[in-house]
């Protein structure tokens, strides 16, 4: 029997260039929107920007560049236009009509490969609530075209069944969706108490940074890695021992810019993980031009969940996929990225600002051993407070680094 797969969408992308963000942020913006339309099986055709001080309210790009849209469109035969801003439903309904075929924004997207990578029930019922969050306002567009839909990106979920066209029946599903969030949560409070005074450390940072390769290179375990977005949803805890000494090693969900609001509510509970830690590994791609807005982003989050004054470590990961110049001593040209050499960027700001810092390639495991000595000595800090009649286990023998079964 011969399997066909179903081919993959032929999608469109659409940014703007405004006064929010310049031409250079707005490129690197459409090039993180064709990575997410790329993690959902869709194949991009072309990007089209447009400068506009602010988006259009009704068609949130020009009339003539939407006519351009439509006429490649059509041409193409693309299946999917995708605008990299959460579209109002006034935009989608106008925005639909001219290019006469399926849109989707970037919160949309964001929300089928949540639900593509659901694995756990608490991780289904969080990206279901943020679905019809997101599908409550736009009723009136989304529930005209329900009977035509036969699935595909942007449709997986709620609208693959046929959803009540009844308000109040999605209210009621909204409710009972967080009533389950909430039993779920209280589930997860009790596990957490049940892992008593033990030091917790969560990994935290921007999508696709490599949290999970440096999960299962410290735990020694198999947390799926992969180089797509959102690969890692739910929460997943492993006990370590570095030396002697354990402590619980929590990888978590990465962030992005512009995450849907109703995504970020839905998935508190999962980021207690990271309120509840006592240290947080902030895990930043070094190679990633624009890293520095990543940590922004990340910054930013934890500061809205409350967890921005934990102790922290950044972690400089994919040194290897980033090209540091060899500098000769008597080289006094100023350093800019493009020209700063490793132990540049080690000197920098971002080594220097009070916080412990690492340059790694947790692919290679290159620095491996100093970033496991770093985070000892941060762990032992904390256990000695904690446990101060332990201290004696400091002054065994050192093994070689351990880990345990998932808790």
């Amino acid at each position: 029997m011969i399997e066909t797969r179903p081919p993959s969408e032929r999608v469109v992308l659409v940014g703007l260039v405004s006064q929010q963000q310049d031409e250079k942020q707005a490129r690197e913006y459409l090039e993180e929107l064709a990575f997410l339309a790329d993690t959902a099986g869709a194949v991009v055709l072309k990007h089209f920007l447009q400068r506009l001080e602010q988006p259009h309210p009704v068609t949130f790009v020009g009339q003539g560049k939407l006519n351009e849209i439509a006429d490649y469109v059509k041409v193409t035969e693309a299946d999917t236009v995708i605008f990299d801003d959460e579209l109002t439903p006034t935009q989608l309904r106008n925005v639909e009509k001219v290019l006469a075929c399926k849109v989707l924004d970037r919160t949309n997207l964001i929300l089928d490969i949540f639900a593509r990578r659901a694995q756990t029930a608490h991780a289904k019922t969080q990206v279901e609530l943020a679905q019809y969050q997101y599908l409550l306002p736009r009723l009136t567009r989304m529930w005209t075209h329900l009977e035509r839909q036969r699935g595909g990106i942007g449709l997986r979920g709620p609208g693959e069944t046929q959803i009540e066209t009844d308000r109040r029946i999605i209210l009621e599903k909204i409710a009972r969706l967080k009533d389950e969030l909430k039993k779920i949560d209280l589930q997860k409070t009790t596990q957490r108490k049940n892992r008593g005074k033990t030091v917790r450390v969560a990994l935290v940072g921007y999508t696709n940074v490599g949290k999970s390769t440096i999960m299962n290179m410290l735990s020694k375990s198999e947390v799926f890695a992969e180089n797509k977005l959102f690969a890692t949803l739910d929460t997943t805890v492993r006990k370590v021992v570095i030396t002697n000494l354990p402590f619980l090693l929590a990888d978590t969900v990465g962030f992005i810019r512009k995450l849907p609001h109703d995504l970020v509510e839905s998935f508190k509970s999962t980021l207690d993980e990271v309120r509840e830690a006592d240290i947080l590994v902030h895990v930043v791609d070094i190679s990633h031009p624009g890293f520095e807005e990543q940590i922004e982003v990340v910054d930013r989050t934890l500061r809205e969940i409350g967890a921005a004054d934990k102790n922290k470590i950044y972690l400089f990961n994919k040194i290897d996929a980033f090209t540091f110049v060899e500098k000769d001593h008597d080289d006094l040209s100023p350093s800019t990225r493009d020209n700063m050499s490793l132990d540049d960027w080690q000197r920098s700001w971002m080594a220097q600002n009070n916080t412990p810092s690492l340059f790694i390639s947790a692919r290679y495991k290159t620095h491996a051993e100093e970033f496991k000595a770093l985070l000892y000595q941060e762990v032992k800090k904390i256990h000695v407070q904690r446990f101060p009649y332990n201290d004696f286990l400091f002054d065994l023998p050192e093994e070689e680094p351990s880990s345990s079964p998932t808790l």
